[in-house]
């Protein structure tokens, strides 16, 4: 039998939890691993992973990619850099996995969201085309 936390833990684990999420979103571009994020907050990297997944409905690491993904859109949207030159701005190390995961995120290649993006956002200023362009969360996108 497992013991359940006590609404003080759980609060606290909440707290641990969202330190996690800023690092996240603040340091996306850096190396990040599972591993070193829980190292940081005294917990398993099994435990940060289990509750990270409950209390916002993804795992750690597919939160990252998320983050990545939506900067990397905006990045292409500019289309001052190739889409290597995206893929490692954002913190990615393989272009392969770089353009699946966009891919299943975006719904198209990201040279294909570069060339679609120009024309469905011209006019628009920046901070409209960002939430109109959000990749989907926590499901793929469907199929074009």
């Amino acid at each position: 039998m497992t013991s359940r936390p006590t609404p003080a833990q759980h609060r606290r684990d909440l707290v641990l939890l969202r330190r996690v999420r800023d690092r996240i979103d603040r340091e996306y571009a850096q190396p990040l691993n599972v591993e070193a994020l829980a190292r940081a907050v005294n917990m398993s990297a099994g435990h940060l992973s289990r509750q990270f997944r409950q209390a916002y409905g993804e795992s750690p690491y597919s939160y990252l990619m998320t983050r990545r993904i939506e900067r990397a859109m905006a990045l292409l949207r500019r289309g001052d850099l190739s889409v290597t030159d995206v893929c490692f701005t954002v913190g990615c190390s393989s272009l392969g996995t770089f353009s699946t995961r966009f891919t299943e995120l975006v719904g198209v290649p990201p040279s294909v969201y570069r060339r679609q993006a120009e024309q469905a956002t011209a006019g628009m200023p920046p901070c409209v085309a960002k939430q109109v362009t959000r990749p989907v969360r926590n499901r793929e996108a469907p199929p074009s």
